[in-house]
């Protein structure tokens, strides 16, 4: 990017809606909290990883989800309820609140996008920005007058949002989510074939870029190996033209839970690039991989950190130090095993830190 467009891209961005909370906002309920009400796009991953494990904890209130784009929200009871929404609003949630507000014990968002790092970059397609302006930024003027606390998803998200002073909460999903319906078994396929997947939303053009010449590589080097990516209309050209290559369709969120039920990954890859939006991001990968039961080779940074003791594979963002990290694991199916468990690990912990539930509620 030139830094002419560089220095018009972050002044747009300065410029764009930020959450701000209510005057006398404490960060808690302003009356005894009743039930809560999640307002969002639901079913999403956002509410399954970061919500629902914690909603359902020993001592929280009784809760609902409302999906915003059927539900009427007449329907709802507002007296004593404290409304979250989870990353999206819509006019009628907006008005509800409004109508609502003196009998609501209080208003949070959670967040865990650096939305308008998105909406002003190149990666994601001209819809999704636009879908995010209308559903996460335009609605946050009417929406900061009612609002109590703010949750994001990463210490670096937090940060983002300044003055707002948002609460971390990281991924806690439930066990749900990730143990599919057998012992946790990572050893791979009875056959040789070893099958690597790049699971990726349509806001990552630049990685599916950077793995391309990767994989190749990797294809020409072990005949055995098979890759499977998940690309939107902009990057299924990327991997057009190289064999034993499938290119799926994104699958919508309830699709893909079950796509794990009867089936296995060998090896899933997390690239990161550098860039602001990825500076944000929390380890949700973790859980997918879990779920196929995959070893993962991750982007060492903010988000997975380094690997340094860890036991598992965080690689540096290099073509280089990524296609030697892959064809190892291709080559040792021990190592696979070994790096799946650590990762397996790592979630359950991610699951344990649900049992506290949400703490403003406390």
């Amino acid at each position: 990017m030139s830094k002419a467009r560089e220095r018009l891209t972050h002044w747009i961005e300065r410029r764009l809606p930020r959450p701000r909370l209510r005057e006398g906002a404490t960060g808690r309920p302003r009356r005894p909290v009743t039930r809560i009400i999640v307002f969002g796009r639901i079913p999403n991953p956002t509410f399954d990883y970061y919500l629902a494990a914690r909603l359902q904890a020993p001592d929280m209130p009784p809760y609902e989800v409302a999906d915003i784009r059927g539900r009427r929200t007449s329907t709802l009871g507002a007296d004593g309820a404290f409304v979250i929404i989870c990353r999206y609003a819509s006019p009628s949630v907006l008005r509800w609140i409004e109508d609502n507000s003196e009998r609501l014990s209080g208003v949070g968002l959670f967040l865990d996008d650096d939305v308008p790092a998105v909406v002003t970059g190149f990666d994601a397609d001209f819809l999704y920005r636009l879908f995010l302006w209308y559903r996460a930024l335009w609605p946050l003027p009417r929406l900061n007058r009612h609002l109590d606390i703010v949750w994001a998803s990463t210490p670096h998200l937090a940060s983002r949002l300044g003055e707002v002073k948002a609460v971390v909460l990281p991924p806690a999903p439930t066990k749900a989510l990730w143990i599919r319906g057998q012992e946790f078994d990572a050893v791979g396929r009875i056959k040789d074939e070893v099958l690597i997947g790049y699971h990726a939303t349509s806001v990552h053009l630049e990685e599916h870029r950077f793995l391309r010449p990767i994989i190749a590589e990797v294809l020409r080097e072990r005949q055995q190996v098979q890759f499977e990516v998940f690309a939107d209309r902009r990057a299924r050209a990327i991997w057009r033209g190289l064999d034993r290559v499938q290119i799926r369709e994104p699958l919508p969120w309830t699709d893909y839970l079950a796509d794990a039920d009867t089936r296995r990954i060998d090896i899933m890859l997390v690239p990161l690039a550098p860039s602001q939006v990825n500076e944000s991001r929390a380890p949700t990968k973790r859980i997918d991989i879990v779920r196929y039961r995959a070893a993962g080779v991750f982007s060492e940074g903010t988000a997975y950190g380094s690997s340094y003791g860890t036991g598992e594979l965080r690689i540096p963002y290099s073509m280089d130090a990524w296609r030697r990290a892959i064809l190892q694991l291709v080559d040792d199916r021990e190592l696979r095993r070994r790096v799946a468990v650590v990762t397996s690990q790592g979630v359950l912990q991610m699951t344990a830190a649900a049992a506290t539930g949400l703490e403003v509620f406390k």
